[in-house]
């Protein structure tokens, strides 16, 4: 029994189903991805009831789901809260006072009782804040902290207790420590004071050895990918596109589209390569995975997942292309005839037009002259049969 298609996958084929253009049946869009028609319209059925598309689902579970999306939302809040506040407090400028952040939330939609609780506040002492936000010791130290950068502007070489002298004659007279505080929360610094940082950032350590040194061959499926990250951007921002290719037949065996280029997207991306390819012989173990020196590429969770596939990592050299230069004319290819064809206005319409061209036009109408003028469907069909008894 062949293993189910990965998730993504579903949902891409779904998308497209659902944005064709009229009068295209869903036997064509089954067949460019290579599935029965029975199979895509069963994945529609569930799509539909799983976003209350069905009227049958809505009717019947209506108080359920009137709930659910409650619960919903209230996570969604909760998680909006957290993670807001995270990006808040890690803000080394800022004073850690969290009721200004309360009212940013409010003013966003979300309810002050579910910031409060989240973060486990009392609401009493920030509705007072609201009413009065500036109390006398913090206006005392805006006037001292206008003080000190008109000195520091004046004369930047001076440190603190330079500024301070300065500060008092302006009439905010302060103690010296005070001073080095505030300047040092705004980072006002003698120009003699501090070495000026030189470090250049560099590209980790490779976390695998180089095991193609550029020979992209190989005789049979599932034993050299190549994988690598391309991005484009959108009118709502950027989409990445994370692609696993089979050397033997240059087919895209797994790929994952999203819109934040984290270690899950080349993840994500391994995991289906290795789900869609189970039903070729079902033998990953030993295949060789080569890519660059991406962070995405040495994090942990990318390793944990080869290691789990029984997988050999590959990595080549920094700021050679040629290293991975059959990945790189896979994507020279997309960018050409997908990514600069015109301006895309969503991720969502540029995320169809990828899996659309992969699925239908690079795997089972573009010939390539390396497979002998046919398709990487067709090689694998004819060939993998072969290869495997000779292997």
């Amino acid at each position: 029994m062949p293993k189910p298609y990965p998730k993504e996958f579903r949902d891409d084929v779904v998308r497209v189903a659902r944005n064709r253009e009229p009068g295209q049946q869903l036997k064509r869009i089954a067949a460019d991805f290579g599935i029965s028609e029975s199979c895509l319209a069963n994945w529609i059925k569930r799509a539909d009831a799983e976003d209350g598309i069905d009227p049958g689902v809505v009717n019947e579970h209506a108080a359920d789901n009137a709930e659910l999306r409650k619960r919903i939302r209230l996570l969604e809040q909760e998680n909006e809260v957290l993670r807001r506040a995270a990006a808040y407090l890690s803000q080394a400028n800022l004073p850690k006072m969290i009721y200004p952040l309360v009212r940013e939330l409010a003013a966003d939609g979300i309810p002050v009782a579910v910031t409060c609780r989240v973060l486990k506040i009392a609401r009493q002492p920030y509705y007072r804040w609201l009413a009065d936000p500036v109390t006398p010791a913090e206006l005392a130290q805006a006037y001292r902290s206008n003080a000190l950068f008109d000195a520091h502007r004046d004369d930047p070489e001076f440190g603190y207790r330079f500024l301070a002298d300065e500060a008092a004659d302006a009439g905010q007279p302060m103690a010296s420590r005070t001073a080095w505080r505030i300047c040092s929360t705004n980072k006002w610094w003698s120009s003699f004071g501090k070495r000026r940082g030189t470090k250049i950032r560099r590209s980790g350590p490779p976390v695998h050895n180089d095991l193609v040194a550029r020979k992209f061959t190989a005789v049979a499926p599932n034993l050299l990918w190549l994988s690598d990250i391309t991005e484009h951007h959108t009118g709502e921002g950027t989409l990445y596109l994370c692609a696993i290719k089979d050397v033997f037949s240059n087919r895209i065996v797994g790929y994952s589209i999203d819109s934040r280029m984290k270690a899950r997207l080349a993840v994500d991306a391994l995991g289906s390569a290795v789900a869609r390819r189970g039903a070729v012989g079902d033998q990953v173990a030993g295949c060789v995975v080569h890519s660059d020196r991406g962070s995405q590429f040495r994090s942990r969770k990318f390793l944990r997942a080869l290691g789990n596939h029984a997988m050999v990592g590959s990595m080549g050299r920094v700021g050679a292309c040629g290293d991975n230069a059959a990945m790189e004319s896979f994507f020279a290819l997309l960018q050409k005839n997908v990514l600069d064809r015109r301006s895309w206005a969503t991720r969502e319409e540029l995320r169809i037009a990828i899996v659309t061209w992969i699925e239908r036009t690079y795997h089972r109408r573009r010939r390539q002259a390396r497979l002998g003028k046919l398709t990487p469907v067709e090689y694998e069909t004819i060939m993998t049969t072969p290869a495997l008894r000779a292997a």
